[in-house]
């Protein structure tokens, strides 16, 4: 990496930490008490998913344009409405550990890694042939008007939201068996990543939904998906929406049981996106497997950008300020104003460390936008885009050490956070 690369990558980098830190500036002056305190968290979630759905909305349109429209113009503005959609989505997922509504959901919107054979066409050389666990690896959907396993035979003929929420999501309780979410629809418009831990993302051309000059088979069926994920997708983000409305069910379920325990809700999801999710599965497992299969956005080459966002959303909680995508602000009485009661050094040590993570993911997403993609970075041998991911997985791990921390300062019951065998026990990875 030359010096001049290596200034502009720290120049962007050092733009996208001082975002993060605008939006995550503790709130001076509010009092910290713990019904304020929970109140302030749900009103930032529901602004959240209110910008995630606002988002896929957009998102929305521009599929609808690709499919009326087929051209290399609007299948890249789909993409980049996908993109944009993930900004705001990853950033709720600091709500998902604790939150039993969240965690039940979360699956239907965000589940990963997928066996993308399920939904469309491969490549079997690099993808292969059979799965013995999984009968429906190559099952095509798109191609396929029928489809059997569990011992019965279900009709696809046409592509339906109940056919992919309710049949084929999670179908034989496989968890790769991923027929609905953000990556379904991420596959359909960047189709397979052919490039291992080489540059490129995938490269679906766009008259795979041109039913006048189609490519890759059943463009009809193909758009069809395309547009029924991107209807589920909406329709799963309103019902969160209003999960967190002022009557909603997420929100009573967060005081049900008392202030102390909505308040431990809040560390349990700090602590084990830091730790177990991120840390952990996420990003520990792919480097040490040097796999790019492990990585979050693997189609789009957007897990960079999923990994900063996460770490946005976890400052956002803990200072209890959030800036949505219209500039509006949610803020108030946060997590950090009871710890600072608590603890004022321990909450002057969590800013810190959560400052000092996304100073390291935003290097992280300058190299990336920089040329060398997050999937090059985890590649055997390469030493220094491997340094760039430990350096963030070391960062979240001291955070979620503090937030352990927070659970003895205000007496809280948290259980344990979330683990990952990448991290407690790296040897089993590999058996």
């Amino acid at each position: 990496m030359t010096a001049q690369l290596s200034h502009r990558l720290l120049a962007t980098a050092s733009a996208a930490v001082l975002a993060v830190a605008v939006a995550a500036a503790p709130v001076p002056g509010h009092a910290q008490t713990a019904d304020a305190v929970l109140t302030t968290y749900a009103d930032i979630a529901h602004a959240i998913y209110s910008d995630s759905l606002a988002t896929a909305l957009v998102l929305r349109s521009a599929v609808q344009d690709l499919v009326d429209n087929p051209s290399p113009v609007t299948l890249a503005a789909a993409r980049t409405a996908w993109r944009a959609a993930r900004a705001p989505y990853q950033q709720s997922e600091a709500y998902r550990f604790g939150n039993v509504i969240v965690d039940d959901w979360e699956g239907r919107v965000n589940a990963w890694p997928l066996d993308e054979g399920l939904i469309d066409y491969v490549d079997a050389g690099a993808y292969g042939y059979e799965s013995d666990e999984n009968v429906l690896y190559t099952a095509n959907v798109i191609a396929n008007p029928t489809l059997t396993f569990g011992g019965r035979t279900v009709d696809a003929s046409t592509i339906t939201p109940e056919l992919l929420a309710d049949e084929l999501q999670e179908a034989d309780n496989i968890e790769a068996n991923v027929a609905t979410g953000y990556h379904a629809i991420e596959f359909l418009l960047w189709g397979q990543d052919l490039n291992g831990t080489g540059p490129g993302a995938g490269d679906r051309p766009y008259t795979d939904f041109d039913t006048a000059d189609c490519t890759g088979g059943n463009c009809d069926r193909r758009a069809q998906y395309l547009l029924v994920a991107t209807d589920l997708l909406i329709s799963d983000l309103e019902e969160m929406v209003a999960n967190w409305a002022e009557d909603g069910a997420a929100r009573a379920a967060l005081t049900d049981g008392g202030e102390t325990a909505g308040i431990s809700t809040i560390v349990m999801g700090l602590g084990s996106l830091s730790y177990g999710e991120l840390a952990g599965e996420r990003m520990q497992l792919g480097l040490l497997l040097h796999d790019p299969e492990e990585e979050h956005d693997c189609f789009a080459d957007n897990t960079h950008f999923s990994h900063f966002y996460d770490q946005a959303g976890m400052q956002a909680v803990y200072s209890g300020r959030y800036v949505g995508i219209d500039g509006r602000e949610v803020a108030g009485p946060s997590l950090s104003d009871l710890v600072a009661a608590a603890d004022p050094a321990l909450d002057g040590r969590i800013h810190d460390l959560l400052d000092e993570t996304s100073r390291r993911m935003a290097y992280m997403v300058a190299v990336a936008e920089g040329g060398y993609a997050y999937d090059q970075m985890i590649g055997q041998g390469a030493d220094a885009g491997n340094a760039t991911v430990q350096a963030a997985i070391d960062a979240l791990i001291a955070q979620a050490g503090a937030f352990e921390e927070v659970v003895a300062a205000l007496e809280l019951d948290v259980g344990g956070f979330e683990g990952s065998d990448s991290l407690d026990n790296p040897g089993a990875v590999f058996e």
